[in-house]
């Protein structure tokens, strides 16, 4: 089977995981940047890999653009993001991201990354630190919120190989 996983990265770790599942499964590796100049159709398998943002997956646009032009390929979509991979509302976060028809087609995954404000870019810096200070000034927060401030407040990685597992598995299937 002839793979591609193509990637968005803004901080890195949707990057790592792109490199790990393409070490893992002998595919190309590439940034969305590169891949949009690149003919796909002798690929078997094309795997999309984003960071979420609010809730959205950041460039889902241009792989939900070609879903139905890859008709005949398996399709796979990850995000990665901040929460912990047992974070309660990720699976509902991620199916917002298709339509029925979209998630009849797509296999989607959750990759648990982290932070880094140090290469994260100023308007997104901003945007994290607003919520911070909302998340903090709310008032009757529930745990989830409270934990979610002591989280994201500062850089943290808990990005894992072993979460690339269910997507190598799905390309067995």
């Amino acid at each position: 089977m002839k793979i591609i996983v193509i990637y968005n990265s803004q901080t890195g770790f949707t990057k790592r995981y792109a490199e790990w599942i393409a070490e893992a499964t002998g595919a190309d590796c590439l940034a969305l940047s590169a891949a949009k100049a690149k003919n796909l159709a002798d690929y078997d398998a094309i795997i999309f890999g984003g960071w979420a943002c609010a809730g959205n997956i950041s460039k889902i646009g241009w792989f939900k653009s070609n879903i139905d032009k890859w008709a005949n390929k398996k399709l796979i979509a990850f995000c990665v993001g901040g929460c912990p991979i047992d974070y309660p509302e990720i699976e509902s976060a991620l199916k917002q991201n298709f339509n029925e028809s979209e998630l009849e087609k797509v296999n989607i995954f959750y990759c648990p990354g982290g932070f880094n404000y140090e290469k994260m870019s100023t308007p997104y810096k901003l945007m994290m630190k607003m919520f911070i200070k909302h998340l903090r000034q709310k008032k009757n927060k529930s745990e989830t919120e409270m934990e979610m401030v002591k989280i994201i407040s500062s850089s943290y990685d808990i990005s894992d190989k072993k979460y690339i597992e269910p997507i190598l598995q799905c390309l067995k299937k």
